[in-house]
């Protein structure tokens, strides 16, 4: 693999964290950095998850009334087949 050098910079504080975390797992620094901004390229920038939650609280609250409006169409269909049924007996009945 070839490999290219990147530097940047940091506080005396975010280093001294650095080298800690780094030590604390008994990995080097490059290998915590490189470990950390693949993880972080590999997120994207949140943009796909946010929009997830926006459709998903938008669905959350569709729901309700999508099934109230199910439950309306379902009675009109209801009461039309029984104006309808009786439509047709009293004309049976009239044969």
């Amino acid at each position: 693999m070839q490999t290219e050098r990147v530097t940047f910079l940091t506080s005396r504080d975010q280093k001294a964290a650095l080298d800690a975390f780094a030590a604390s797992h008994g990995q080097s620094v490059g290998h915590v950095v490189r470990e950390a901004t693949s993880q972080y390229l590999a997120q994207g920038d949140g943009d796909d998850e946010r929009a997830l939650a926006a459709l998903t609280r938008e669905v959350d609250a569709a729901v309700p009334r999508i099934r109230a409006d199910l439950n309306q169409a379902i009675a009109s269909i209801e009461q039309a087949n029984r104006a309808v049924d009786a439509i047709l007996t009293g004309v049976a009945g009239k044969a």
